[in-house]
Order: C-alpha cells, then sequence, then structure tokens
C-alpha cells in the first residue's frame, strides 16, 4: 500500500527525482541566510600532508623557512595527488610532526606559526589568460591549485578532468543539491560567487571536452536557482533545474538519475554513461584559483548546530585548528559529539586538535545536554523492509548486516553488492531497531581491502 501511495504521490511531483530516500529534517534555517564571513587567522596552522584522496604530498619546505600566504609548500607525491599551499605568511615549525586526524591514525604534517603582524595578503598569484589555454593546459592549471572536490570526497579534480581511456565526457553534471541537514556553505556560495561558478563550469567544459552542463540544486533553495538562471546567458550549453528536496539527492549517482534519467551501471563510474559530476564549491574555486594560478588555501564551511553561539557559513584557512574554530564561533568545547561534515556522513571527532582540511564542509555541534532520544539498544532485525524502501541504490541491507554478522564478507562484496553502497546512512536511519547498517558495511569494505591487498603483497 505504501508503495502504491509513493507511486501516485511521484505522478504529481513538480520537481525531478530518484527512487527510494529519506528526508531527514533539514535544520538549515540556523545558517541559510547568513552571508559568508571571514574567521580569524590561528596563531599555528596544520597543514596535514594527506587531506586528499591519493598519495600524500611531498614537503618541499623545512623547519625555520618562511612562507607566505599562497606559497607552494608540497608537490604532489604522485599522479592522484595535489600540491598544498601555505595559508598564511608565517615561518616554518615543524615537518613530519604526527597530528592527529578525524579518521583516527596520526598523520605526517607542516606545522606553521602565524606573523601576527601580518595583512595576511595573498602574494603567490600570478594573472593569466585563461582562454588561451588548450584543454591540456587547463588540466595541469587545475592540478597547480591543489583542488579536489569540496562536496566532502576529496578526490583529486585534476583527476577526474581526465577519464579512463575510451570515455568520452559529454555532460558536466553540477552538484548544488546540499542534502545533508545543518549545511548551508554550497547555498551562499551559489548566491554570492555565481560568477566565478559559471566561469569554473566553462573551464571544466573545455577541459573535458563536454557538450552541456547542468546544474542540480534542491528546490528548497529555488533563489538560488532564480539567481544562477539570471546569470547564464542564452548562448551559454548551461542550465540550472531545480530537484525534489530529498536525502540523498546530492549522491551523484542520484542526480545524474534525476537530472538525465540515467543510471550509472553497478561498479562503475559516471565516465561510464559519459558524465562527470562536480560539487558547486569545487567550481566556483576553479574559477576563482585558476584565472589568478593560486592554490587552495581556504574553503567555505558551516559551522552549525545547537552547541554554537554564532552558527555561521566562514571563509576558514585550510589548516585552522578545529579547536580554535570552535572557539571563534562560541561553541562549547565540553560538547556531546563534534562532526566534521553533516550529520548523516560526517564524522565524529574524538580529539579537538584536527585541523580544517579542504574536504571539511561543515562543523556540527551537540552541546552535553543534548542527547539523542532514540534508543541505543541494538534489537534483532523485525525484517520490516524500511530499509530496502529507503536504500538509493536498491541493495539489500538487511541481508547484508546479516552475512556482516557471520562474517561472510565477500560473498557480501561478490553476490550482494556492497561495493555499489556509498555509506549514505538511509538504512541506519530508517532501522527501527537500532541496528548500526552502515557501521557494519565500512568495517566489510575495509577488511576486503585489506584481505585484497595482503593477496597481492603475498
Amino acid at each position: 500500500m505504501r508503495r502504491l501511495q509513493m507511486g501516485f504521490f511521484n505522478l504529481f511531483r513538480k520537481h525531478k527525482t530518484f527512487s527510494h530516500g529519506i528526508h531527514p529534517l533539514e535544520h538549515k534555517e540556523m545558517t541559510a541566510k547568513l552571508k559568508i564571513r571571514r574567521i580569524l587567522f590561528a596563531p599555528k596552522m596544520v597543514i596535514p600532508l594527506s587531506q586528499h584522496r591519493g598519495v600524500p604530498a611531498v614537503a618541499l619546505v623545512k623547519p625555520g623557512q618562511e612562507v607566505v600566504r599562497g606559497e607552494p609548500i608540497a608537490e604532489a607525491g604522485g599522479f592522484v595527488s595535489v600540491p598544498m599551499h601555505s595559508p598564511v605568511t608565517g615561518r616554518v615549525k615543524a615537518i613530519d610532526e604526527l597530528v592527529p586526524t578525524p579518521e583516527g591514525p596520526k598523520t605526517p604534517a607542516i606545522i606553521i606559526e602565524t606573523y601576527e603582524a601580518s595583512t595576511q595578503k595573498v602574494l603567490f598569484d600570478f594573472p593569466r589568460d585563461v582562454n588561451n589555454l588548450t584543454p591540456e593546459q587547463l588540466v595541469e592549471a587545475v592540478k597547480d591549485t591543489g583542488m579536489v572536490g569540496l562536496g566532502g570526497a576529496a578526490f583529486p579534480s585534476h583527476v577526474k578532468l581526465l577519464p579512463p581511456e575510451g570515455k568520452k565526457i559529454d555532460t558536466i553534471v553540477v552538484n548544488g543539491c546540499e542534502c545533508e541537514p545543518y549545511l548551508t556553505c554550497d547555498h551562499r556560495v551559489m548566491l554570492e560567487q555565481t560568477d566565478k561558478l559559471i566561469r569554473g563550469i566553462k573551464m571544466v567544459m573545455k577541459a573535458t571536452g563536454a557538450e552541456q552542463a547542468i546544474i542540480g540544486v534542491e528546490d528548497n533553495k529555488l533563489d538560488a536557482v532564480s539567481h544562477i538562471r539570471e546569470k547564464l546567458s542564452a548562448d551559454l550549453p548551461i542550465t540550472c533545474q531545480a530537484v525534489e528536496t530529498k536525502y540523498p539527492q546530492g549522491a551523484e549517482k542520484m542526480l545524474i538519475a534525476s537530472l538525465l534519467g540515467k543510471e550509472v551501471p553497478s561498479g562503475g563510474i559516471p565516465a561510464d554513461i559519459g558524465v562527470a559530476v562536480y560539487n558547486v564549491g569545487t567550481l566556483a574555486q576553479i574559477g576563482d584559483l585558476v584565472p589568478n594560478s593560486r592554490g587552495l588555501i581556504e574553503r567555505v564551511v558551516t559551522v552549525s548546530g545547537p552547541g554554537v553561539e554564532k552558527p555561521g557559513n566562514y571563509m576558514v584557512p585550510i589548516g585552522t585548528p578545529l579547536r580554535f574554530l570552535l572557539e571563534q564561533v562560541g561553541a562549547d568545547l565540553n560538547a556531546s559529539e563534534v562532526i566534521l561534515g553533516g550529520p548523516m556522513m560526517g564524522m565524529s571527532v574524538a580529539s579537538l586538535d584536527v585541523a580544517i582540511t579542504k574536504g571539511v564542509s561543515g562543523v556540527v555541534v551537540y552541546p552535553p545536554q543534548e542527547q539523542d532520544l532514540k534508543p541505543r539498544t541494538v534489537f534483532p532485525c523485525i525484517k520490516c523492509g524500511e530499509c530496502l524502501s529507503a536504500c538509493p541504490v536498491r541493495l539489500n541491507p538487511s541481508m547484508l548486516a546479516q552475512l556482516a554478522g557471520v562474517r561472510e564478507y565477500e560473498v557480501m562484496e561478490n553476490e550482494y553488492h556492497l561495493n555499489d553502497c556509498f555509506e549514505c546512512g538511509c538504512c541506519s536511519y530508517v532501522c527501527p531497531s537500532n541496528i548500526p547498517l552502515t557501521q557494519y558495511f565500512r568495517i566489510a569494505k575495509a577488511v576486503n581491502r585489506e584481505a585484497k591487498l595482503a593477496e597481492s603483497a603475498g
């Protein structure tokens, strides 16, 4: 009956969407109308050499060396890697000092002491005419910026500009959905950095050879849709479309299905169907940095939640210690939980000494008295089927969980498409038995990865 009702409702939907998914509370009203503001520079900046997918960067500077804001301080360690740039003018205090990360293991980093008397003006830039750059030069220019996906994946952007051999990109899908609760940084970027966004889209289209671009924005941000459409000239092969507000609309496979009606094959990537997906924040930064030959040294971060006194969308230098940022916004440092990213796919931190990295789009803070009312006791699966109805990629989370319980991790991958799960958390969210399904799947994937590495090494 429920599916019949949903099917009937779909006939009258105003905007495009995908099947399944959930509607968590948005909590965006705290920051959606707040303009981007700059945060103060911390007295000490921590720049991890591994804050992106792929090989860590390699330091170019030495302890005691003076650096200026925007100067390259680390080079890419390989093809799937990006350089790092100094977020401040100051002095290198140490290199390879192990600093904590949200994931747990410590990682090498460059520690820079900020010169308090400096104006912190960007002193390392070289304006250039991007219209004269070839597609190959554009790819190299994007790599030089150190740009990664700012939606959270932190995948090197220049790699995505070069599709696998035999694949051709004909459509750029621009992700302006921002479906995670609390987060509004992309919303503000679309409103305040529209020209940079459009410039970045045109550069990526030229670099990939794409014939068209479609910007998808959830319909709880119709002001951004209207604003972008006003900026798009009729001769540009770029359109902006509203899609239904639903989680996880911003997942690339879901957005492709909503906008294009195409499905990325199981185990495949968007390039398999001629599509490349970019976050609006990523493209706005490309549109700003590449024409000036600058590096990525700051990003917009939404700081929100019931534990924040001054929530907002802040321009935060990369490498700012989380503790310093929370102090600036009046957050409770005794918070019960601090999440980097959104509450659905973000990561809860165990230490406030971690740094804001390129992939951090938001910080959500819950005060000590803010306790989750949902009981934490895990009960047996009651075969209700809620997880099947919620899963956007049509997996069987219940069966996968049962297999995880008996450690049949290879069966999960080979027969039940475990790797198609992108850990959106929909199944865990709707489970009445409080089964941590997403966590089970993360563990299973990690075990399978380690087994494959051991096999290849042996």
